[in-house]
């Protein structure tokens, strides 16, 4: 399976790209990963991308897409992969289609995981973090249950950025939607409910798909 998911922040992509991971059998490609394991690595893309990084400009897509290509020439993606964080927008997936079609691997489908603005911004703004050990928390907790520490919300998990964060993403992710129903991979599924209904509407849907 060659599956690339897309939602807005807050629909649960990063969840539900570990479980859909494990269930084909093929790596979770996060564009974060690829970007902290090239810093680590020191690698002349991680190199080049650190120029831009500490002189506070964003890295261009012409790092990202070289990264992303590189990754998808590991073994563990020959048979498969599930790309989430990339692409942020349509030359990206332009990219992204020519760099497959050179290996003669066409995508399979893009999951979109679709969720109304205003439940990603009650679902974010509940959430609550530990300062001691960073790890989220119910919204009715008062202590983090793991090691008891005080309970805090991250500024990005504010209504009004969460709000922003939202606004970006129709501006510069959302075409992609459009690019990918033109080209007939698109599939959409509610991401609203719990974890295992989700992942259930997800296998259900890409079961149609011949991987």
């Amino acid at each position: 399976m060659r599956l690339v998911l897309v939602g807005p922040p807050g629909a649960g992509k990063g969840t539900q790209a570990q479980f859909l991971a494990a269930h084909y059998g093929v790596p979770h490609i996060s564009t974060g990963d690829i970007f902290r394991a090239n810093l680590k690595e020191n690698t002349s893309l991680g190199q080049e991308a650190k120029t831009f990084m500490d002189s506070g400009q964003l890295v261009p897509d012409a790092v990202t897409n070289a990264m992303v290509k590189d990754r998808l020439t590991w073994e563990d993606a020959a048979n498969g992969f599930l790309l989430d964080g990339f692409p942020r927008n349509v030359a990206q997936a332009e990219v992204l289609r020519a760099i497959l079609a050179e290996k003669r691997t066409p995508l399979d489908a893009v999951l979109e995981l679709s969720i109304p603005n205003e439940l990603i911004i009650g679902r974010l703004s509940s959430r609550r973090t530990c300062r001691g050990c960073g790890l989220p928390a119910t919204p009715d907790a008062s202590l983090c249950a793991s090691c008891g520490g005080e309970l805090y919300q991250r500024e990005d998990d504010k209504a009004e950025v969460i709000a922003k964060r939202l606004d970006v993403y129709e501006e510069q992710t959302a075409p992609i939607i459009h690019f990918y129903r033109t080209e007939g991979l698109l599939i959409t599924i509610d991401a609203d409910g719990e974890i295992h209904e989700i992942t259930e509407r997800a296998t259900t849907a890409l079961s149609r798909v011949k991987a």
